[in-house]
């Protein structure tokens, strides 16, 4: 069995048609060519990414084990290490932030809340009065 191919960014710039779309994910190069009309998001995603490494628009989206299994079936060869993303695939673990706990409040700040709302209802009062 012969080695795979190896493309250049340049060489696989070359491949941005409906009749020849090439794109790299992850250093691999596939031909995605045959597989444009089936393509769940659109022949438009593809075509917007045909000829470039798309690493991290794949993952942006998020594809399913199908997707990367189909992909297995349309691999051509790698894409040269100059030329190949080192991006990693994202984690589907994301952190969560804590909640900071709200400080119990003071008898000062629930009287300052009070005198407060107090003046606003004061004031529309007057308001409502003068017109």
């Amino acid at each position: 069995m012969a080695p795979p191919k190896t493309y250049t960014l340049a060489e696989l710039s070359q491949h941005t048609s409906k009749t020849s779309l090439l794109v790299a994910i992850h250093g691999k190069v596939y031909d995605v060519t045959g597989f444009i009309d089936e393509h769940p998001g659109g022949e438009e995603v593809l075509l917007d990414e045909a000829g470039k490494d798309a690493t991290e628009s794949f993952e942006d989206v998020g594809h399913s084990d199908e997707a990367r299994d189909i992909m297995s079936k349309l691999y051509v060869g790698e894409l040269n290490a100059e030329g190949a993303s080192t991006t990693k695939p994202k984690s589907s673990y994301q952190s969560t932030p804590k909640p900071i706990p709200a400080s119990e409040p003071t008898e000062s700040s629930s009287s300052l809340q009070y005198v407060l709302a107090l003046a606003v209802v004061a004031g529309c009062v007057i308001w409502k009065m003068m017109k």
